[in-house]
């Protein structure tokens, strides 16, 4: 899952992140020795704002209260450099002992060797991978190890204006098809001062799902899933219905940054992962609601659990720890109501259950309950996924822009993905 601070960062980042060179395997051992005051530390690194830092310490004076013989050390950046710092850690070895973490970077650092395995602590005890949402306990499962433990999930979904489609006379539910959208954009284009949609021409994640619904991907276990001409197709569309004006001026777009064309009344819809509902209904009053993608043929909307998780060090001094609080962080009902829907909806039916969601985070939990049946396994990505992401917003703002054309721009995106995937 991504958390709307996660993704924006992604944006921000680029090709920031650094390669790692490959390092010795630290297996990471049954732990070294305690400290003076005969506490075990290990240290907790995490991307996100003040708001999120404020919630997670009340969680870790929690544990800290449960579990008196462990001393947790924190650190929190915003998330360019938060993978700036960590790679440099990594680097050197000296990686913090458990850390948030995303599906795009597991076989990145597992190739690396700088990611624990933790099958060995869910057969010790230490951590259950029992009653998770939704199959998300298989989210950090890569080539039979144990990546990542997910603190939350999300799903893609339409933040649209209901006024507005209201007004077209289109209700955006479950089935609802392509065609339908686009002759909702249209007409809210044509029929008011709000575009119809933001443009979803450089979000990878919903290329992805269109894909899918053609039985493609995104990414395979071989690299890319689809064509030079699969791609100069999709944004050919996107530069055409962006000149035509049913899609926002990027333009405009770019000068409200790092406020949503939507939030600014620039359109009426936008596609994103569902909990950034609760970062756009508060910067605007317009009211907000959420609706599946669209499908090819009213069945299939090619959508997934996506999630935040927590992982662990391959060189930390103290997996069993590690794995202790990862364990708390994930199934403990009382740090499910402090955090809420912050890093999305609760992974664990503990924390589900206690945490009663109200207003927007209400919205986002009957969401996710309406999707669940139709959603379908992750594919893992593959080493390099967060620089093709990337490269695909860049490229993709390039060609709506009119800087590059369809053709051009496809060619680059290939060759530049080529190069992360093979790195």
């Amino acid at each position: 899952m991504r958390s709307w601070r996660s993704a924006q960062g992604l944006r921000a980042a680029g090709v920031g992140v650094a390669v790692l060179g490959l390092m010795a395997s630290g297996c990471g051992g049954d732990g070294g020795g305690a400290g003076a005051d005969g506490k075990v530390e290990i240290r907790y690194s995490w991307w996100g704002g003040q708001e999120r830092a404020t919630l997670i310490n009340k969680t870790i004076a929690l544990f800290e209260k449960k579990h008196p013989n462990v001393k947790v050390k924190t650190d929190f950046q915003d998330y360019e450099n938060f993978w700036k710092k960590f790679n440099t850690q990594a680097s050197a070895g000296n990686a913090p002992d458990v850390f948030q973490n995303s599906v795009a970077f597991l076989r990145k650092y597992d190739d690396k060797r700088v990611l624990l395995d933790l099958n060995s602590q869910v057969k010790a005890g230490n951590l259950s991978m029992e009653n998770f949402r939704a199959g998300l306990e298989k989210a950090g499962n890569v080539d039979g190890k144990l990546l990542g433990v997910p603190v939350g999930g999300n799903t893609f979904a339409l933040v649209y204006n209901p006024a507005e489609y209201k007004k077209v006379g289109v209700t955006p539910e479950e089935g609802w098809t392509w065609k339908q959208y686009d002759e909702a954009t249209e007409k809210i284009s044509k029929n008011g001062k709000l575009a119809g949609d933001s443009g979803p021409g450089g979000i990878m994640y919903l290329y992805d799902l269109v894909l899918r619904q053609h039985d493609k991907a995104f990414f395979t276990e071989d690299g890319l899933g689809f064509t030079e001409t699969d791609l100069r197709q999709w944004w050919t569309n996107n530069y055409d219905r962006t000149r035509s004006g049913v899609l926002t001026d990027p333009k405009k777009a770019e000068q409200v940054k790092p406020t949503s064309a939507l939030s600014k009344d620039l359109s009426a819809g936008e596609f994103t992962w569902d909990n950034f509902l609760v970062r756009y209904t508060s910067e605007t009053k317009t009211p907000l609601a959420l609706a599946p993608v669209p499908t090819t043929d009213g069945k299939r909307t090619g959508q997934y659990i996506s999630s935040l998780m927590l992982s662990g060090s391959a060189r930390t001094e103290h997996p069993k720890e590690v794995a202790e609080f990862i364990d708390f962080m994930v199934h403990d009902p009382e740090v499910g109501t402090i955090m809420g829907y912050d890093r999305g909806v609760l992974s664990t039916t503990e924390q589900f259950e206690a945490y009663k969601p109200t207003g927007v985070s209400a919205q986002i939990a009957e969401y996710e309950k309406k999707v669940a049946d139709n959603v379908e396994p992750i594919t893992p990505h593959p080493a390099g996924a967060d620089i093709c992401e990337a490269a695909f917003l860049r490229i993709g703002t390039d060609v709506v822009m009119g800087k590059t054309s369809p053709e051009d721009g496809a060619k680059q995106f290939f060759a530049e993905a080529k190069t992360a995937l093979a790195s």
